[in-house]
């Protein structure tokens, strides 16, 4: 589908300025959709949204479906009665880094502490759409919290672990684990209720003032998730329940064993004779909570890398067809549409090219590409016709440290002939680069903005921690910044154009 020239920011709301310790969907998140509005940007880009797993890597989460919960505001919920304001008062409410392991052990007790205040008291409509929520979202949330409150239950012990008749879902063992934890699945119901109320809330504030939100839909899950635990028949598993083989990507420049992700891999066969039912549920729920959405690895669509899971290393993996058009098929039936675009960045067959062509969903570039060498000018603004274009992505150092520590010499002086020098900053550079693009969409991670450096990196995907951690602080993005901002969208012709807003219905507004 065409997508309208506009440009915005990628941030994520963990890095929004809100206390607690970590971004959230209260306060700080509307007053940074106003700085975009004031920056005449249409254009909102987030990443994953599920509850995290292994390494807080919004990438890694326990569900597809699912929210997290630490991204709930409890100021929000204190607006509305859930916990007194008094308990709120010990909140760190400075602007460093996330401390995972501290976000935890101080927002979570809270939050329990709050859904069950919700559950023993709620009343009226509030009543009313929580009940009407668990109606409608059984089909995942009943599952779900299950899982999340076993797991809890075992100290975070993967489902494979569990007695073997949880593990395999026996029904007598199910049945009696939703008697024995009524009272918790409830709370957890309703915090997942909270999160959507949340969300939903702030998409509609975003619709009012002609901002979209991109999504971003991971192509695998991770094997430790409510998704594996309740739909082991769509998943490569052996009969222990353990993967037969796991994702990755083969050895390249960057790696010589190439990298082992460790996802389990879909019986795509199984997928199709049930008309990729789960899929259409996925990607119909992740349009229904965003606007637009980037598919991650959409390599994987056409072919992906299958590891044996015995192996350590991803070097012994081959390529095994994926589903093609016919996946996307079923999806534009069910959704009337394909709002999609995909990363296609690395090494890209024609056939993958050719299979995103026919579904005519927008590819990627990323500027700090394009330098590389002759053939990487395929990510520079003048060849970007048709595409998503970015300065750099989560899983790029940000523009300032790629130019001071990053690039090479020559690659420096390229960019500098590219695009000629800048008395403010090499970033900004960049940033009208890929607004004056032939891109649709021109997105710009809101530490290139700032022009800060190294420090402000989101991931380095080759580290195992330390990573998703950086956070704006508040007064950061506004002013003079904002305005220069809009006058560039004026100039460049990105200018948002309004939309009909979003029915809402929220307690949580």
């Amino acid at each position: 589908m065409a997508f309208p020239r506009t440009a915005g920011i990628l941030l994520h709301p963990t890095s929004l300025p809100s206390r607690g310790g970590i971004g959230d969907l209260g306060p700080a998140a509307y007053s940074f959709v106003d700085a975009l509005a004031s920056a005449r940007l249409g254009l909102w880009q987030v990443l994953p949204l599920g509850p995290l797993g292994y390494g807080n890597s919004p990438y890694s989460s326990i569900s597809a479906f699912a929210g997290n919960p630490l991204l709930i505001s409890l100021e929000r919920l204190a607006d509305h009665g859930w916990i007194d304001r008094g308990k709120l008062a010990g909140l760190p409410s400075d602007c460093n880094g996330v401390e995972y392991d501290k976000v935890f052990a101080g927002k979570m007790p809270l939050l329990f502490d709050a859904g069950r205040v919700f559950v023993e008291s709620a009343s009226g409509a509030a009543r009313e759409r929580f009940e009407r929520f668990c109606r409608e979202n059984a089909w995942w949330l009943d599952d779900f919290v299950l899982f999340d409150a076993l797991r809890a239950q075992r100290k975070l012990a993967s489902w494979n672990t569990w007695p073997q008749a949880l593990a395999r879902r026996e029904a007598g063992a199910i049945d009696k684990a939703r008697k024995d934890l009524a009272a918790d699945l409830k709370v957890r119901s309703a915090l997942q209720f909270a999160f959507y109320e949340q969300w939903n809330a702030l998409r509609s504030y975003c619709s009012e003032r002609a901002i979209r939100v991109v999504g971003d839909v991971a192509i695998f899950v991770n094997y430790d998730s409510a998704d594996v635990w309740t739909h082991r028949e769509l998943f490569r598993l052996n009969e222990n329940l353990d993967p037969e083989v796991v994702s990755g990507v083969p050895p390249d420049f960057f790696s010589k064993t190439g990298q082992r992700w460790g996802n389990p891999l879909y019986r795509w066969d199984v997928m199709k004779s049930c008309g990729y039912k789960w899929w259409v549920q996925r990607l119909r729920w992740a349009t229904q909570n965003c606007d637009y959405i980037r598919l991650d690895h959409f390599r994987g669509f056409d072919q992906f890398w299958e590891i044996p899971a015995t192996d350590s290393t991803a070097m012994n993996g081959r390529w095994v067809d994926g589903p093609r058009d016919e996946l996307f098929q079923k999806v534009a039936e069910a959704l009337g549409g394909l709002p999609f675009f995909a990363e296609d960045l690395g090494y890209i067959t024609p056939e993958v090219t050719a299979l995103r062509e026919r579904l005519k969903i927008p590819g990627m570039a990323v500027m700090q590409f394009g330098f590389n060498d002759e053939g990487a000018h395929m990510y520079l603004p003048h060849r970007c016709a048709g595409k998503v274009i970015y300065t750099g992505t989560h899983d790029n150092d940000t523009t300032v440290g790629w130019y001071r520590s990053g690039a090479d010499d020559r690659e420096r002086r390229d960019a500098d002939a590219y695009l000629g020098r800048c008395e403010d900053g090499i970033q900004w550079a960049f940033i009208r680069g890929a607004f004056d693009s032939v891109a649709e969409f021109a997105l710009i991670p809101l530490q290139d903005i700032l022009g800060l450096g190294s420090e402000a990196r989101m991931n380095t995907p080759s580290r195992d921690s330390g990573n998703w951690k950086w956070r704006l602080c508040e007064g950061q993005f506004e002013g003079e910044l904002t305005s220069k901002l809009a006058h560039l969208a004026e100039v460049t012709d990105r200018l948002t154009q309004p939309f009909p807003p979003r029915a809402a219905e929220s307690f949580a507004a």
